[in-house]
């Protein structure tokens, strides 16, 4: 069983909608939030993503796991500004 942090070692930057700032995603919660409530389209790298998070707020895998799932779904999604 894995405790801690569910903080990225590097935030992540996206942007939502072209009329939203950019907003800069420190730790799995932010990532949890915004896939649920900004990528509406359920795919295969979406549904990686949620299970990452999830693994790692149960303690059950690290966040690095879920940052690169976060960013792939952020990247198919458009949504990535930096990584």
């Amino acid at each position: 069983m894995m405790t801690g942090s569910s903080r990225f070692e590097r935030p992540v930057v996206v942007q939502v909608s072209r009329h939203s700032s950019e907003r800069v995603v420190f730790d799995v919660n932010d990532a949890s939030n915004i896939l649920l409530r900004h990528l509406h389209h359920q795919t295969e790298k979406r549904k990686i993503a949620m299970d990452a998070c999830l693994r790692v707020l149960r303690g059950e895998a690290h966040p690095t796991a879920a940052r690169r799932a976060f960013v792939a779904a952020a990247l198919e999604a458009k949504i990535l500004r930096s990584d």
